[in-house]
């Protein structure tokens, strides 16, 4: 019997993972009442904590963390078990700092142009960081829940019902209402399932094999990642590996995982023969690559995993979540609260659809180079070596931390759709630490009463700003976004109907409380005036 819960939720989020607890903490602090209902009991997993478990956090994560407090939070958890980290994973312990890899083809800091990023500051987020998701996913629970999120494990969604106004959805017995439903609940699901999204990409070329084992003779296989006529196998002591075995992905989720078939995977990869005495940990994953058409269908969203699943290789799935998380969580927030433009929620797909687009592509392209083929090992030595150039470097780099990230929202400033840098103040404080509140900032560098008066019109969705930074690189003013993206950049004299209509655009109309006439535009610059006005 369905037990009918009486509670009207603002937003119900299918899976506890790191992407829905994020979006869960980005909805509260809008004040929005949000239940996340998770499958699993227990939110520990052994094969989280695995050292190739770790994720490295790309440029966009470690801003977002940052903006909100939660870097600090999340690199202190990990240097608990950073002892831990250092013995076992390889990568760590090369001389030469490494700056990221594609298709195992390392690529390393001193070799990368940071030059060719004219719009990035110093920042905090500027850190490598690299997590498991066990330590992530208890620091972002334990702040979720300190704001106010409900949080129910053991509860599978198992069906729903969507209408105009709300969805009900049925778990573990129970039945939730909410005015929104996100499906954060990974790659298999039930939520995308249910609904019907068009799940739409290639089908696996291999199975992935993370395991923790013992060996009888360790030193038949090298350290590091290692590739050989029959695919390719990372080793790191004492008995972590990773390998890949291009069967079309036939054994993953179609047996149970036994010593014996993993022995017998491992010598026929490892071209070896190699004794397994021990197996401990494993699980299996493939380079299926699928996406969803759209990421919205009426009151339903998606994001992570429910909305796009590819390989782990280069640990960009855990990043493309979070980013799906921050730019859908104020935009959802403020749909709720009634104060959004018609089509923000609408914008949440528009932009990150090609963004995992993108990143599906490059998990292809790294497939493609690791075929135990001939043709494949020369190409890939022909990428070995233009990825030990400088441009190389720079350019796998760019793509790799994510620095390239820029969302196409109009606008002829070359900043516009690009990270906000990490401006300071000469009282210490810096953009990032400015959007902790998740509201928009009207950056004034030069303190004009007209920027004021603009921002004041929005009341409390975006906080003014004034006073010139440490580097301001060349601008008089900046409207940012929650999370943390340039809506609107001036480099010469400001177009006030300009910057209000970018406010517009993002933050709804103005407060009725606020609405008085804008001052008269200044004298626009010849340099300035060749520029387009962004239109909603």
């Amino acid at each position: 019997m369905q037990t009918q819960s009486t509670h009207l939720y603002d937003v119900v989020i299918a899976g506890a993972g790191p992407v829905g607890l994020f979006l869960a903490c980005e909805l509260r602090l809008a004040g929005v009442s949000v239940l996340v209902l998770e499958q699993a009991h227990n939110p520990h997993s052994a094969l989280k904590q695995l050292p190739f478990g770790l994720r490295g956090l790309s440029i966009p994560t470690t801003e977002t963390f940052h903006r909100r407090g939660l870097l600090d939070e999340i690199l202190s958890a990990q240097r608990v078990k950073s002892g831990a980290i250092k013995s076992a994973a390889h990568w760590m312990q090369q001389t030469r700092k490494p700056a990221g890899h594609f298709a195992g083809l390392q690529f390393y800091q001193d070799n990368v142009d940071a030059a060719k990023w004219p719009w990035r500051l110093p920042t905090p987020a500027d850190a490598s960081v690299a997590v498991d998701m066990d330590t992530l996913e208890t620091v972002l629970a334990a702040r979720a829940i300190r704001m106010g999120v409900e949080i129910r494990r053991g509860f599978g969604v198992s069906a729903m019902i969507v209408s105009d106004d709300d969805v009900t959805v049925q778990a573990a017995g129970e039945t939730f209402r909410g005015r929104w439903l996100v499906g954060c609940d990974g790659g298999r699901s039930t939520v995308r399932k249910i609904c019907e999204f068009d799940f739409v990409g290639t089908d696996p070329e291999f199975t992935g094999y993370s395991i923790e084992v013992e060996l009888a003779d360790p030193d038949k296989l090298c350290p590091g990642r290692n590739y050989t006529p029959t695919g390719m196998y990372t080793y790191a002591q004492p008995g972590t590996i990773a390998m890949v075995d291009f069967d079309g992905g036939a054994f993953h989720r179609t047996a149970p995982i036994t010593r014996e078939h993993v022995q017998d995977v491992l010598r026929r990869v490892s071209c070896t023969d190699v004794t397994i005495s021990e197996l401990r940990l494993a699980a299996t994953w493939t380079d299926r690559a699928r996406q969803v058409t759209a990421y919205r269908k009426g009151r339903v969203l998606l994001a992570g995993d429910a909305a796009h699943t590819h390989s782990p290789l280069g640990g960009q799935g855990l990043n493309l979540g979070l980013g799906d998380a921050m730019n859908l969580g104020w935009k959802l927030a403020a749909t709720i609260r009634g104060h959004a433009p018609a089509n923000l929620l609408d914008t949440y797909s528009h932009e990150r659809h090609p963004v995992g687009a993108k990143i599906l592509d490059w998990s292809r392209a790294q497939v493609a180079i690791m075929r135990p083929t001939p043709g494949t090992r020369a190409l890939q030595a022909i990428m070995r070596d233009l990825i030990a150039t400088r441009d190389g470097a720079t350019y796998f780099a760019e793509r790799v931390r994510g620095v390239s990230l820029r969302y196409d929202l109009g606008g002829s400033h070359p900043l516009v759709g690009r990270s906000v840098p990490d401006f300071e103040w000469a009282d210490g404080t810096t953009a990032g630490e400015r959007l902790r509140t998740a509201k928009g900032l009207l950056l004034d560098f030069d303190a004009r009463a007209p920027l004021q008066a603009i921002a004041n019109r929005w009341g409390d969705r975006i906080d003014y700003v004034a006073g010139e930074p440490g580097d301001r690189l060349g601008l008089i003013a900046v409207l940012v976004r929650p999370d943390g993206f340039v809506a609107w950049a001036s480099d010469g004299a400001i177009d006030n109907d300009e910057a209000a209509r970018a406010a517009t655009r993002w933050f709804g109309e103005p407060a009725a409380a606020h609405l008085t006439p804008l001052p008269p535009p200044a004298r626009r610059s010849p340099r300035s005036a060749c520029r387009n006005s962004q239109r909603s």
